[in-house]
């Protein structure tokens, strides 16, 4: 009998894994460089961020009621457009910018560990990856467990904040916005990688019990609960710290917590910081592995990306091939750059999930949803095609640096695919 994945987790944990990603690096590291350009209206671009992510959440939630299988963007779009290679596509992309982001998440990791304990980046970044792995390989609920404790750490650091803030709320203009409508749009397109995440719950289907009612439960979950801390995160920190030095400060969150209890700050928040990049490689580790996995079973990538060890039924050549490869990445140091690639390729994504889930309503009306996204004319769904219509609206304010990347992504995508197709089911 073929080994399977382990079905071990429920609603509470599958919402956390949810959150785990979410709240982790991004706020932490990104909300500074945010502030610089959006100003004390910083909490404008976190609420577009938010609509977007529910959108496309509510796309996702309807989905995987219907196909509770890991590697979940490739089987979705697999499902919609009956067509290997936009599938193969968009799993490709998404195995790129999770191993991108497990190098440089790390990396920031590093830098905070670097200020507290004064190890070398590059050495303390490739130990965390090397962690991480094994915590991957040895079960999804021991890696539940870990994100459970972690994910509390880091939740905690964003209630300091806020609850600091508390005296100071109204000081400041909310609505101030030195760069116009274009500097909230471009924060928008920066933080975005601060709300990415909530999409890999549904590549833990396989690993989750009755995921077809649990999985659509956790992701809206997980969104509305970050999109609230974000909020109230960003008037906070606006309130306690001027926009312009929290733009300037390789650490924003400290500096806004210095503001009321003194240099202290600098040793607590740094600290749950590292928590929660930690957190953060641990879970895009998980998920990135199981979209490997579940390519593999589908042959668009190599038969052995699919092996389970025997013991732990996790797929221990995918977690290997992560760690090996995301430590050679974390030979470079550039968050913001590697942040936007990131979220550029998740708009690419989501823009492709609302499209397939519009579709499928239009040629497969009668399959069977367990949840289903409210709101349509006839058929077809409204909530879906807005959250492409901003995806797409999103994906033209990065800059061509960016979006040249992201296209070699996709072209070097398109020859591996072109080069293994004879393989393919």
């Amino acid at each position: 009998m073929a080994l399977k994945l382990k079905r071990e987790l429920g609603l509470f944990d599958a919402t956390l894994i949810g959150i785990g990603i979410i709240v982790g690096a991004g706020i932490y590291v990104l909300i500074g460089e945010a502030a610089g350009v959006a100003g004390n209206s910083l909490w404008m671009s976190f609420l577009i961020g938010a609509a977007i992510s529910s959108f496309t959440g509510l796309s996702y939630a309807e989905l995987t009621s219907m196909f509770p299988q890991a590697a979940a963007e490739y089987i979705y779009v697999k499902k919609a457009y009956m067509s290997k290679f936009l599938a193969f596509m968009i799993g490709w992309l998404l195995m790129c910018t999770g191993i991108l982001s497990v190098s440089t998440v790390s990396l920031g990791f590093a830098s905070y560990f670097r200020s507290l304990f004064s190890v070398p980046s590059i050495l303390s970044a490739i130990a965390l990856i090397v962690i991480i792995s094994y915590i991957n390989f040895r079960g999804i609920k021991e890696s539940s467990n870990a994100n459970i404790i972690v994910t509390g750490i880091e939740l905690l650091g964003l209630v300091i904040i806020i609850l600091l803030a508390v005296p100071k709320l109204g000081s400041v203009n909310y609505f101030e916005m030195p760069n116009g409508i274009n500097g909230i749009l471009a924060a928008s397109s920066l933080i975005f990688f601060a709300y990415i995440g909530f999409e890999d719950v549904a590549n833990i289907a396989e690993e989750t019990k009755h995921p077809k009612k649990v999985l659509p439960r956790a992701l809206l979950l997980s969104i509305v609960i970050t999109a609230i801390l974000y909020v109230l995160t960003s008037v906070s920190a606006v309130s306690l710290a001027n926009w312009k030095d929290l733009g300037n400060s390789p650490a924003p969150l400290a500096l806004a917590a210095s503001k009321s209890i003194g240099d202290s700050a600098f040793y607590i928040i740094p600290f749950i910081a590292l928590i929660a990049t930690g957190s953060t490689v641990l879970i895009i580790s998980i998920v990135t592995s199981r979209m490997i996995y579940g390519m593999a079973k589908e042959h668009s990538l190599p038969h052995k990306f699919a092996l389970l060890d025997k013991k732990t039924r996790t797929p221990w050549v995918a977690i290997i091939f992560i760690m090996v490869i995301s430590s050679i990445f974390a030979l470079t140091d550039k968050i913001e750059l590697v942040a936007n690639i990131t979220s550029l390729g998740a708009f690419i994504t989501f823009a492709a999930i609302n499209l397939s889930l519009v579709w499928l309503r239009i040629t497969r009306p009668h399959l069977q949803r367990p949840f289903k996204v409210p709101l349509s004319i006839g058929n077809i769904p409204i909530l879906p095609l807005i959250g492409t219509i901003f995806c797409l609206f999103m994906i033209y304010q990065y800059d061509p640096p960016i979006t040249t990347v992201g296209l070699i992504i996709l072209v070097l995508g398109a020859a591996i695919y072109h080069i293994r197709k004879e393989k393919m089911i």
